[in-house]
């Protein structure tokens, strides 16, 4: 048995198809297949059903396959330590974000770190949150940028920033007269959502129920460019994180946000990584520069919210 033997199982766990998991793994498919069946051999136990046009782990092979899944990523984890032991600052790291906040949060802090790793190369995984923390588990992933709460306990958690949601009408609303306006002023309100899976929506429904707010059922967004356009078409309202209205994205003629003038719902954004991690020491240091945005990013510029106080609510923790 050997590390490439390994990477096949787990290649061919993830594709469940021999051709596919060959191509992932820059093989032949019967080279892929033969070493699997060998490995088959010296464990004596059967890993894949096979079928002409689909391939199923067995038990066995599923755990197998989690094995050496975990395996696999650890020796990563060591080849990595060996490089940045060499230079701290240099290598890859593979950082995962969300689709709500990767495109408005990365182009403020992408340059700073480029700055100030030059030789680093930075690769950006954008999936939902849930795929985002099993491929940290899983060991495709370094970090991840996350809502909080994270429920793991073999994650470290680095918080980094709490970023308020403002409320997003068409100029045609009866709203849209004002510059802000108290929560409870969202009770007569339906907004428009983004549809399951998006952490952004559990967010969204929980100040609904803070508020006595609804959603608008008959329509769920699969983006939060799509929700922006809706909006801008008089369809409806809507919550926006702040980062989503703030430079460099271009703001519509069509859209008039409001900030809250008594509390301030919100989303607690973190960095998440494995604690066991070899690279802890230099995410530590990654986590400071994207905590390190300028103030106005995060809060409302107009006059009607600048200078106001009040409590913040922080929307009912779920998982992200």
């Amino acid at each position: 048995m050997n590390l490439r033997d390994l990477k096949y199982l787990v290649a061919l766990a993830d594709h469940k198809h021999f051709g596919h998991a060959a191509a992932a793994c820059f093989v032949s498919q019967p080279t892929l297949s033969t070493q699997i069946k060998k490995l088959e051999d010296e464990l004596g136990v059967s890993l894949v059903e096979r079928a002409p046009r689909k391939v199923m782990l067995t038990p066995a092979g599923r755990d197998a396959a989690e094995r050496a899944r975990r395996i696999v990523a650890e020796v990563e984890q060591m080849k990595e330590a060996a490089r940045r032991s060499q230079d701290p600052e240099a290598g890859t790291v593979r950082l995962g974000i969300f689709p709500t906040l990767g495109p408005y949060l990365l182009p403020h802090v992408v340059p700073t770190i480029r700055a100030r790793f030059p030789h680093l190369e930075l690769l950006l995984v954008e999936e939902k949150s849930d795929l985002l923390l099993s491929y940290l588990r899983e060991g495709k992933l370094d970090a991840g940028l996350l809502a909080l709460p994270v429920q793991d306990e073999q994650l470290h958690t680095e918080f980094l920033f709490e970023e308020p949601f403002v409320l997003a009408v068409p100029e045609s609303h009866p709203l849209a007269n004002r510059e802000s306006l108290s929560l409870h002023e969202l009770s007569e309100q339906k907004l428009l959502l983004l549809e399951d899976g998006h952490c952004l929506r559990e967010q969204a429904l929980d100040v609904c129920r803070i508020s006595g707010a609804n959603e608008r059922a008959e329509f769920r967004a699969t983006s939060l460019e799509t929700l922006r356009q809706m909006v801008a078409a008089d369809v409806g309202i809507t919550l926006l994180p702040m980062l989503a209205v703030k430079p460099p994205v271009a703001r519509s003629e069509n859209i008039h946000l409001l900030g809250f003038s008594d509390s301030h719902p919100s989303r607690q954004i973190a960095m998440v990584w494995r604690k066991s991690s070899a690279m802890s020491g230099f995410l530590t240091e990654l986590a400071k520069i994207i905590r390190a945005l300028p103030v106005d990013l995060l809060s409302m510029d107009t006059r009607s919210t600048a200078g106001k106080t009040g409590s913040v609510i922080r929307p009912k923790p779920k998982a992200a």
